[in-house]
């Protein structure tokens, strides 16, 4: 187990300041949902030409590793309503022209979903008006999970939607954790953290690493839900990242919304409302830094009073003490990645691996790091080979 001054993954660039300033709607001062509905004029056919020239965005999972693949063909169109979330992680558009917006979807899978097709690739057509996810879930079974957020689990908070429980009892922390079936073999998990601030690395982890591997997203982070959409609909669960007091704060300062371990109740409630309503699909929360805040039984009290309420797991670095089964707990076994060096990686993730033998389980977290991105990603790929089970991490959590 790390010692209690280790962060959930590397330290990571700072907050940027406008995020103290932007309150619930982001840095950019934009809303976190729909793009809204923009009247615009006809699209000339130069603008279209170009537009078509600007061509694929390309999310490529790795068909060894069976991770679907996610492609969004993009052309500008006129007086549309897009997907929400989906314009802050497309690129810009031209000065004076038209938003883009998704006009086809193609889901791939490792072996082909239908006969005739060698990519085994399904083309989902969107109209103007259409959510993404909508479009996701009629594609081929099991390309992605269920887009966000689900009917009857969430209410109006100060950003956004906030996590609540059901009338049926069902909780956000069951409905949107990737489902797993045991298979016998040790389970080992890996969770990727730190995602949403450095798009490039985002969407390497997104579409290269398995759907098995845990995502972790920075709550700061611009365009959150489009990330979290994304990552879903690739088949990734996810966590939503809670700044925690570290011993060294304020020097060490993990944002303008950071949980302090001397705030009264009521205060943490405040600040933990607003970072949950950044976004929602998330089935849980993990630390980022925190090892002040962890440290007080008053502090996680009331941390974890929050969740239970809202039906959220805790998934902590393990250097949060365990505390009774008011919500579903884990822990991480390891941080893989405290030296950016790959064979160091790798002798971390085949110890994990051994460790997963030995006791039947365990769990490792890591930084969205280049270079761990692709010792993730080769490691994974032979694991069913060794008789290891590659598991999201809500399958490892003490009560699912």
């Amino acid at each position: 187990m790390p010692p209690a001054s280790r962060p959930f993954a590397k330290p990571r660039p700072p907050t940027p300041a406008a995020s103290q300033s932007a309150g619930p709607r982001g840095a950019s001062g934009a809303a976190l949902g729909p793009f809204g509905n923009p009247v615009i004029g006809s699209v000339t056919a130069a603008g279209f030409f170009i537009a078509c020239a600007l061509g694929l965005v390309a999310m490529t999972g790795n068909p060894k590793a069976g991770a679907p693949v996610v492609r969004l063909s993009l052309a500008h169109v006129a007086d549309t309503s897009a997907p929400p979330g989906w314009r802050d992680v497309l690129p810009s558009e031209p000065p004076g022209e038209a938003p883009y917006a998704a006009t086809s979807v193609t889901l791939s899978s490792a072996a082909p979903e239908t006969p005739g097709d060698p990519n085994g690739s399904a083309i989902i057509t969107i109209s103007d008006d259409a959510k993404l996810g909508d479009a996701l879930a009629s594609g081929p079974a099991g390309a992605g999970l269920p887009q966000a957020p689900i009917a009857g689990l969430f209410t109006q908070g100060p950003g956004g939607p906030l996590p609540i429980i059901g009338a049926d009892g069902r909780t956000p922390a069951q409905a949107y954790a990737r489902p797993f079936s045991a298979n016998g073999k040790p389970r080992v998990a890996l969770i990727i953290g730190g995602l949403g601030l450095n798009a490039k690395e985002t969407r390497e982890a997104i579409s290269a690493l398995p759907p098995e591997i845990t995502l972790s997203f920075v709550p700061y982070s611009e365009g959150l839900q489009g990330w979290i959409d994304m990552a879903r609909a690739a088949g990734h669960e996810v966590l939503l990242e809670a700044p925690m007091e570290p011993k060294d704060y304020p020097d060490n300062d993990p944002g303008p919304y950071t949980l302090l371990a001397d705030s009264a109740p009521q205060e943490i409630s405040r600040r933990l409302e607003w970072l949950l309503s950044r976004a929602s699909g998330y089935f849980g929360v993990t630390n980022y830094l925190g090892s002040k805040f962890v440290a007080s039984p008053s502090a996680m009290g009331a941390f974890e009073s929050n969740l239970r309420q809202r039906g959220l797991a805790f998934i902590d670095d393990g250097s949060a003490a365990r505390v009774g089964g008011a919500i579903p707990r884990a822990s991480a076994d390891r941080i893989v990645d405290d030296q950016l060096d790959g064979p160091t990686i790798e002798a971390q993730l085949t110890a994990l691996e051994t460790q997963a033998q030995r006791s039947g389980q365990a769990m490792g977290s890591g930084f969205a790091y280049p270079v761990t991105l692709a010792e993730a990603q080769r490691w994974s790929q032979g694991l069913a080979a060794r008789g290891v089970q590659l598991v999201p991490a809500s399958a490892l959590m003490s009560r699912r």
